[in-house]
């Protein structure tokens, strides 16, 4: 059975009590909450802020982790909090899938219980959101990177193959595009109008909507380079690029189909017509009823986003609040389980849900991080 970090292990049955043990070998077992964040060497900030957790506690306390954020990243956070749950003392984690942006939101409200502890996120965190977090009394917050993901673009096995390139991606989803020099309405309705090498069919995708990474991960890797492949793009200034490169079309081919990708799953199974986008665990889970499309030639697997052979490839992350983690019970032992090698190793259980692992020194470097509670910001 695995451990969640040498030496201590993880008991098969709840201990009698539910007294919370000390599971970070790098800090000594504090003697009060402030004196474990001075030991650890920890800011000062952090320290009054999670002073202020503390005294607000009384009328805001719960027993729970709380996760909010990434679609993508959900299936990971719900298999550790499984995970945690059975082979812990502490209450079953509340985790909640709110997109990337909408997690970002609700974990950077504030400080004290009525806010999450832990969000999901299949992109980095933005300037603005660092920001937002700061402004609201989150004043020191743990950037943990525990893996790899695919981003997946896929069909019914009942549809007809289908590969793209970027270029073709940008053209049938832009807002606009190019033509004899000019810029346009995009008024592609068919496969096969975007390249004559393509399918007769409908264009209709099913995908993210603005405040999901997953969204912007697709916009970065697959229809911003599609858009650059275009000489009318080289001459325009940074903010009119941005504009034609990263505005999705909202006349009918291009849907949005909320944080939900079991949703989208679902329509593709009903449709043949139909591609979707999203995760490569969900169409990992899903290979008897979808079947991914080939950008650039390569098709999406745990073997080519592995070896980068496939182009849509994105990190997975989990941000934490310090102030949180001494004052919500199991918090930092469920930091813990999720950067443990019996979770992300390379013979972890998460990947049998997708996740394409670190290399062994990137592995030890997102441990160290995690555990040490080293700051972002």
């Amino acid at each position: 059975m695995g451990t969640l970090h040498a030496p201590r292990t993880i008991p098969t049955t709840p201990p009698a009590t539910n007294k919370k043990k000390n599971l970070n070998p790098r800090c000594p077992k504090p003697r009060t909450r402030f004196g474990f964040l001075v030991s650890c060497g920890l800011s000062l900030v952090w320290a009054f802020a999670l002073m202020a957790l503390v005294l607000v506690a009384p009328a805001l306390a719960r027993d729970t982790v709380h996760i909010v954020g990434s679609s993508t990243v959900f299936p990971f956070s719900q298999a550790v909090a499984e995970e945690f749950t059975g082979l812990t003392e502490f209450s079953a984690p509340v985790v909640e899938s709110t997109g990337t942006g909408g997690g970002f939101k609700l974990f950077c409200s504030g400080i004290g219980a009525a806010t999450p502890d832990v969000t999901g996120a299949s992109r980095l965190m933005k300037d603005s959101e660092k920001e937002l977090c700061v402004e609201n009394g989150v004043a020191s917050v743990t950037e943990v990177r525990f893996g790899f993901d695919g981003l997946s673009i896929a069909t019914s096995q009942e549809a007809q193959p289908l590969a793209l390139t970027p270029r073709q991606i940008f053209l049938a989803l832009a807002a606009e595009v190019p033509q004899d020099g000019n810029w346009i309405a995009n008024p592609f309705s068919r496969w096969n109008e975007v390249d004559a090498s393509l399918p007769n069919e409908e264009i209709i995708v099913f995908g993210p909507p603005p405040t999901s990474g997953t969204r912007d991960a697709f916009l970065e890797l697959a229809v911003v380079p599609g858009c650059d492949s275009f000489a009318e793009t080289k001459s325009l200034d940074k903010e009119t690029r941005k504009q034609r490169c990263h505005r999705l079309r909202s006349d009918g081919p291009f849907i949005e189909a909320g944080e939900n990708d079991n949703l989208i799953v679902q329509r593709l199974v009903s449709d043949p017509r139909a591609v979707g986008i999203f995760g490569l665990s969900f169409l990992e889970e899903n290979r008897d009823k979808l079947r991914g499309v080939a950008v650039n030639g390569v098709e999406p697997s745990f073997e080519t986003v592995r070896d980068r052979s496939y182009p849509l490839v994105r990190p997975l992350l989990v941000y934490v609040k310090n102030a949180h983690r001494e004052v919500i019970p199991g918090l930092e032992d469920f930091v813990a389980a999720f950067v443990d090698e019996w979770a992300i190793g390379e013979s972890g259980y998460l990947l049998e849900r997708g996740l394409v692992p670190l290399e062994a020194t990137a592995r030890a470097e997102t441990q160290e991080v995690a555990l040490s509670a080293k700051p972002l910001f």
